[in-house]
């Protein structure tokens, strides 16, 4: 199985001063579940070459057993270092693509031509796309073939309002998730803030937040085994 993760280039957080980028555990959880069942994984950014992370998500109260795993993972890290550029994938060398989460992909994946036209392209071909947490807002302006928005009508998940505003970043977020997903139409349902819960729409999976990124990710695998056993 070979496995698309698509991470931010984006390293500012609005106009506070701070930095962001992708968030570690919604990198960390799904890289081991697809690594631990065999599968080939590629990472890709819309820059190339190392990712930025952010900060807080590698603080001692975030770390997870994962996240120190891949910390102390050489080749995981050597990777990371060195992500493929957006623009020179094909969808046609994968299975199936994620998008890690963290505040960094609302400001350049949504608007990145290359993941819009990527995240189509998977859909066109009916593989299994997963994302979580912010990365579900990636899906704004992917479109059906009628122009009509992706999400409509579809069931989905991700960070929700009042974890933006637990976090207290509402008003420095270029647009709240779930927000934008309810009005382009989406089906968004959610559960206390931090809970995990993960939405399998077809082959459309979202997870709410980091700690639904494992589990995201175990549903993304399932999905991608049910299309080779269909296609078999």
């Amino acid at each position: 199985m070979k496995v698309l993760m698509v991470l931010t280039s984006h390293d500012t957080l609005g106009n506070t001063g701070r930095k962001t980028g992708f968030w570690l555990e919604e990198l960390a959880a799904p890289y081991y579940v697809f690594k631990d069942a065999g599968a080939e994984i590629t990472l890709a950014s819309p820059k190339g070459g190392q990712p930025p992370l952010d900060p807080k998500s590698d603080e001692p109260m975030f770390q997870t057993e994962l996240t120190r795993r891949f910390n102390a993972d050489g080749l995981a890290k050597a990777q990371l270092a060195e992500t493929v550029c957006l623009d020179s994938i094909d969808q046609k060398d994968f299975d199936t693509v994620f998008y890690p989460g963290g505040h960094g992909p609302l400001w350049d994946l949504p608007e990145d031509p290359n993941s819009i036209k990527l995240i189509e392209s998977f859909v066109a071909a009916g593989k299994p796309v997963a994302l979580v947490c912010h990365a579900p807002g990636v899906l704004r302006h992917v479109t059906k073939p009628d122009g009509t928005p992706f999400v409509e009508g579809r069931y989905v998940t991700g960070f929700t309002n009042a974890e933006e505003e637990a976090v207290g970043l509402t008003k420095v977020v270029p647009f709240l998730v779930e927000d934008e997903l309810i009005s382009l139409g989406a089906v968004f349902s959610k559960v206390k803030d931090w809970g995990v819960h993960t939405v399998v729409d077809g082959r459309l999976i979202t997870g709410q937040n980091p700690a639904s990124s494992a589990e995201a990710a175990e549903a993304l695998m399932a999905a991608v085994n049910l299309v080779k056993t269909r296609a078999a």
